[in-house]
This record gives structure tokens, sequence and C-alpha cells, in this order.
């Protein structure tokens, strides 16, 4: 074996350590079966989340060939969260009226685009209206596309709510008309109609592994104490409440931050994650920005109210993915928390549009403990880092002799 020949092995055999090294600066791992195609989706449970950064830094996808090799398979996070695209649609008022059954407002859209969202705003502050919306090609035939749609405002020192935006089918006629069943004057003050899609996104439910709500008659106040069974990124939380009665409640969440133990128990330190009204309009869902927590408290404002009834509370969270390209047989691990991790940067995020629409998601095994012997098959060449970066250093040196010898001769 020639001395380059030897310099290379050994410069190899250094960089596997190295990266067999690299793997066990991570302290769990769950091994990844049902790879078939190069492409996979990975779905990060929800377990883990307890275990990683926020951001998921600290996640990497680790494999060991059948001859030791350790292979790092790059990978892109995609959360794939609710998103909305909105289109305005350019409308004119032409007319507005009154009749015995209620006010009148004719919109015209030209262009005869799809819309499913009109919005309104009054002038008045307090109303609860129902609405009739009608479409027509000709405003000779009217066609009904909602009826009986429930509107209020109500703004007072304890309450500013509105719920003011129809929402309907999509629909493509060339005039729209409104109805407002109410005896006085709405005061129309502006109207906004588009055309949104939603995209529901993918999300993970939650387990709740504790419920437990208590009054406050003092503060005239609902507290509910919600326990999830692991930290997660929390993005959504909906009420189910069996009140019958209408009502709006202003209500806001909060999660635990830290406890300290004091003479008399432990103080609990909660901080604001989101706010809202609770309603027997709406489906009472409320978005949050996807925090890391487990501890939850929701706190409402009955004011002079009676309680409400909640039945329960479901959490959810995004669905976290990792679009991986795997193009090595090997064995293959999902390797996470490792505090000093950065973001990797790989390649195929600037090649997104070669990727496979679909993918098929792997198995994912438990979590396991990274130790010497799970994570290679045999001891690395070196077992002290102060070892490996005085090889380094002396095969450095040796090539730059070797080097500074060939050119000497050359020159003889």
């Amino acid at each position: 074996m020639t001395l380059i020949n030897k310099i290379t092995t050994c410069v190899l055999l250094c960089f596997q350590t190295a990266l067999f090294a690299q793997m066990q600066a991570y302290d769990f791992q769950r091994e990844l079966s049902g790879i078939e195609k190069e492409w996979h989706a990975v779905i990060i449970p929800s377990e883990m989340f307890s275990h990683v950064k926020q951001n998921l830094s600290d996640v990497r996808i680790y494999g060991i060939s059948e001859e030791n090799d350790t292979i790092e398979a790059p990978y892109i996070l995609k959360i794939k969260g609710p998103s909305i695209e909105q289109t305005a649609v350019v409308f004119r008022l032409i007319n507005e009226s009154k009749a015995n059954n209620g006010y009148y407002y004719t919109f015209e859209i030209p262009n005869r685009l799809s819309i499913n969202t009109i919005k309104l705003e009054f002038e008045r502050t307090n109303f609860d209206w129902s609405l009739h919306l009608e479409g027509s090609q000709d405003q000779k035939e009217w066609f009904t596309i909602k009826d009986d749609y429930r509107i209020l405002s109500i703004k007072n020192e304890q309450t500013d709510y509105k719920f003011t935006t129809l929402t309907f089918p999509d629909s493509k006629f060339v005039y729209y008309r409104i109805r407002v069943k109410s005896k006085d004057n709405p005061k129309l003050k502006k109207a906004t109609i588009k055309q949104i899609k939603k995209n529901e996104g993918s999300s993970i439910d939650y387990h709740i592994t504790s419920f437990k709500t208590e009054e406050n008659s003092t503060k005239k106040q609902t507290i509910s104490h919600l326990t999830l069974a692991h930290p997660v990124p929390l993005n959504q939380l909906k009420f189910n409440i069996a009140t019958t009665q209408d009502y709006y409640r202003n209500m806001s969440i909060e999660y635990l931050v830290d406890s300290i133990k004091t003479e008399k128990g432990y103080k609990y330190n909660y901080r604001r994650l989101g706010s809202g009204t609770l309603n027997s309009i709406d489906d009472n869902s409320f978005n949050l920005n996807g925090k890391m927590v487990q501890n939850i408290k929701v706190i409402i404002e009955n004011n002079d109210n009676e309680p409400l009834k909640i039945t329960s509370i479901e959490a959810k969270g995004n669905t976290h993915q990792l679009t991986a390209r795997f193009s090595t047989p090997a064995t293959y691990y999902l390797t996470y928390s490792n505090a000093k991790a950065n973001t990797p940067k790989y390649d195929i995020t600037r090649f997104q549009e070669k990727i496979p629409i679909t993918l098929t998601p792997l198995n994912i095994g438990n979590q396991v403990s990274i130790s010497r012997e799970n994570t290679v098959k045999k001891s690395p060449l070196f077992e002290n880092e102060k070892w490996l970066w005085a090889i380094m250093i002396l095969i450095v040196l040796v090539l730059g002799l070797f080097t500074y010898k060939m050119f000497s001769a050359q020159k003889e």
C-alpha cells in the first residue's frame, strides 16, 4: 500500500469516527422502517416534542450501512397547518331599498367571478339580525343562497364582539341581494366580497390526561385546567359547550411557565397564550401560534351570568413532517435531542420541485436512548476526541511534507 493510500484510509477512518461521535451527541433515536423508495415522509410523533427544540433544529436522520459507514439523509421540515388563499372581488352596490320585511342591498359583480364570503360593516354597534341572501343573473329570477343567517354586534363595558361575515358555498351570479330583517335602518357602511379557499392541512389530536373546571364566585370566573400527555406545539383549542341559551363570554388562554416552591406551597407562573370570545354562534375553535406547552389554564369571564356548561375541550396541533431522501441502502434512525445542534442545511431545499407530491410515510420505532452499543456495531477507531484531533493535525503535516518533497524532486 502506497503512502497516499495509507493516508487516504486513515482520513476516511477519521471522518467515519467523527460521524459516529456526531450521532452520539444526540440523546435518542427511533428506527425507521418501510424504506422502499428514494423519497419518504416521516411524521414526527407527538411524544417526541418533549425532547426536541421548539424549531426542531436538533433532528437528524442517520443511517448505518452494512459496512458500518454512517450516512446522513437530508430532509425538509414541513408544518402542514391550515392555510387560506383570499381573492378580493370587484363589485358595485347598485341598490339600497326598504320594504315591510326589511332593508335590501343589491351588489353587482361585472366579471362574474365565483365568491363565497361577504363581510358587512354597519354604523350601528349593537344589533342581532337575520339575513337572507339571494343570487340572480338578470334581477328577474332570484335563487336563495342563505336564509335566516344570523349576524350580531355587542359592544359594552364587558364585551366588544362582532359576527358580520356571511359564508356560503361557492356561487357565481352577476347580482347578489341581501335582505336585513330589521325594523331600523342598519346603516350599511362597507361591504367586502371575496373568494376564500381554505386548505385544512393536517392536524394531530393531542391526548388530554387531566381536565378540571372550577368556579371563582368572587371574581365571577370559570377556570379550566388542562394537562396534555407531553409538551407539544399547540395550534388549536376547541370548546364543546352544552349551554343552549345565547352566550358571549370573553376568555383568555394561558400556559404554565414554571412553578416556585414557597412556605405556603407551590406558586405557579402563567403567561398569555391567546384570547377570544366564546359564543353561541361560532364553533368555538381558537387558533394558537404553536407554542410548546403542556399545562394550560382557561379563564372565562362570566360577569353576572350563569357559568357555561363546558363538557370537554379538544387540543390539536399541526402535523410536522420530514420530507426525506434515502439514496443509500442502510438502517436509518430518526435521531434527536442535542442542545448544541443547529438547523441543518441541505441542497434539497433548493430543488423542491423535483420532490414527488405523494410520499409514503415510514414506520417509526420506539424511542431508544443512544449509547455506543446501539449506535455502531464496532468501537470507533479513537475513544478520545483529543486523539482524533491529534491524528488530523498529523495527517495535514504529513500531506504537506509529502507535497513539499514531490515539488523538490521535480525541481531536481
